[in-house]
């Protein structure tokens, strides 16, 4: 089953090669398109060559109409071709720095400063944690929860771009995005078990326990009910277990960490109520409003529930253009870099992709699904006419595209779903997109909106199918950089693709920013 739809601007039938006076090719051996190029000041011509020999292309051997003598090579066998030349191999440095990248310097540095504070309250030497430890550990867990929060992420991008994009060098805006674009490390380095959270916890627990003759049996118990469903909602989000086993991440990450935080909340009021030095219950509000720990749960909860009241379920329509993709399209328009989760129900298997749109006046946006697991799947064998999303979209780095004068948005296949509204709605930034057979397989929507919105020398479709083969991604880049004079670099690939072009932008000293994988 699929369905199509008519987009308003859109051109569903033939369109011009975008590639055009980029890459040239021949159709006959008698004539080359006579128009490469059309500027506005001068046009540029190709003379028809009449030749006995074809041009030459690449990948094109050269043929003639002169007979041609034969003659066999020594021993019957012709010697082979010469090996490719290999690339060069990046440098231990440059490979070390991508991988100690800002994500890992902020989750080192949480973990670190953690550490040494529970190394400081063990030899007495912290106060405040001595006295304080429920907001250490509460305050480790609202950190994480701000760092995945979408309000707080879109807040912080947007006071980047409107604060630094008219005033500050190419240098400080590169160190505000790699902040942005890392701010995940705080959020792993705030969670993980063993090292920050826990940690505390474990702490707070064996110094209640130390006191178990004079603290009551229901704060001893919920301090160990919140400890073990903390470190089992942070131990589900590993990434070998999150990558591999979605659906079971997502279950005890989400439900396991909502009853850690209604544990939380049992431990604070427990803890802060019950006077272990008289062994009496407090009955006045005061002493449990004072209390730090009641603030952070507070909060903690604000921002969890927050993407929530946005809950709603939405009419789509689907397009099936082949079986690898399913085209999505909801209603009204979206700014470029943002990027929506999407399930079938309310509650379970949220999966997060790219958003594509013409502008925040669009009637539509569009997402582009790729058959990679069981969610995908469904989408193209039993489309739904309406799915589950939150209205409060979240950023992805690419929204932080505005901040840059000009920049390069290169991507491979699917990733042209967080790429395109980049270059659709700014007209300083280039695309190349690198896939196969890219016509028939995304279909004429994603076709139509991208020649109707980029003009052709602002972009590079390289069809690998056509072409025989994927390009030279690093040259690639380099050969744009210099005629385009951009600024920056954002790279949407699989893995393979982006460690290759990352290493490659860094040896060249281009300044790039490719998918982020956390570990």
């Amino acid at each position: 089953m699929s369905s199509s739809w008519s987009h308003g601007g859109v051109h569903n039938g033939s369109q011009n090669d975008p590639e055009k006076g980029l890459y040239a090719s021949t159709e006959s051996l008698v004539a080359l398109p006579s128009l490469a190029h059309v500027d506005e000041k001068s046009q540029v011509y190709i003379e028809t060559l009449r030749s006995q020999f074809s041009p030459i292309h690449e990948g094109i051997t050269p043929s003639s109409s002169v007979p041609v003598l034969s003659l066999s090579w020594p021993g019957g066998k012709a010697p082979k071709p010469p090996a490719p030349k290999p690339k060069p191999k990046p440098s231990r440095w440059i490979l070390f720095q991508l991988w100690f990248n800002t994500y890992k310097k902020f989750f080192t540095f949480v973990i670190l400063l953690n550490l040494v504070g529970i190394i400081m309250a063990s030899l007495n030497r912290f106060p405040y944690a001595n006295n304080h430890l429920g907001a250490l550990v509460l305050g480790n867990l609202l950190g994480a929860i701000l760092m995945r929060n979408e309000m707080f992420l879109r807040f912080l991008y947007i006071i980047s771009i409107y604060g630094l994009r008219s005033w500050a060098p190419v240098c400080i805006k590169l160190g505000v995005v790699s902040i942005l674009q890392h701010v995940g490390g705080i959020h792993s380095g705030c969670a993980l078990s063993g090292a920050a959270i826990a940690r505390w916890l474990i702490f707070k627990i064996v110094n209640i326990i130390r006191h178990r003759n004079t603290q009551h049996d229901a704060v001893i118990a919920t301090g160990i009910i919140t400890n073990l469903l903390v470190i089992i909602s942070v131990l589900s989000a590993f990434p070998w277990i999150r990558n591999k086993h979605h659906n079971i991440f997502e279950r005890h990450h989400r439900f396991i960490g909502w009853l850690g935080l209604a544990a939380t909340w049992c431990f604070v009021i427990l803890g802060d109520t019950y006077d272990y030095t008289l062994g009496v219950w407090r009955t006045d509000a005061h002493a449990l409003l004072s209390a730090q720990e009641l603030w952070f749960a507070v909060f903690m909860t604000i921002f969890i529930l927050i993407p929530w009241f946005t809950l709603r379920e939405v009419p789509v329509e689907v397009e099936i253009p082949s079986a690898k993709v399913a085209i999505l399209r909801f209603n009204r328009g979206i700014q470029q870099g943002l990027l929506g989760r999407i399930s079938r129900t309310s509650i379970m298997e949220y999966h997060a992709f790219g958003i594509i749109s013409e502008g925040r006046k669009s009637p539509y946006h569009y997402m582009i699904c790729g058959v990679q697991g069981d969610f995908t799947a469904s989408l193209v064998a039993d489309p739904p006419k309406a799915v589950w999303t939150r209205e409060l979209k979240f950023a992805g780095v690419g929204h932080a595209s505005a901040m840059f004068k000009r920049g390069i948005r290169i991507c491979t296949g699917t990733g042209i779903g967080a790429a395109l509204s980049t270059c659709i709605q700014s007209p300083n930034w280039f695309l190349i997109w690198i896939g196969s057979d890219q016509e028939r397989t995304f279909g004429p929507t994603i076709s139509g909106l991208i020649h109707k919105h980029i003009e052709p020398e602002r972009m590079i479709l390289w069809d690998s199918k056509k072409r025989g083969g994927r390009p030279d991604s690093v040259q690639l880049l380099k050969d744009t950089w210099e005629s385009f004079g951009a600024e920056v670099i954002f790279i949407t690939s699989n893995m393979q693709g982006n460690d290759e072009m990352m290493q490659g932008c860094r040896a060249a000293g281009l300044h790039a920013f490719g998918t982020l994988w956390d570990f």
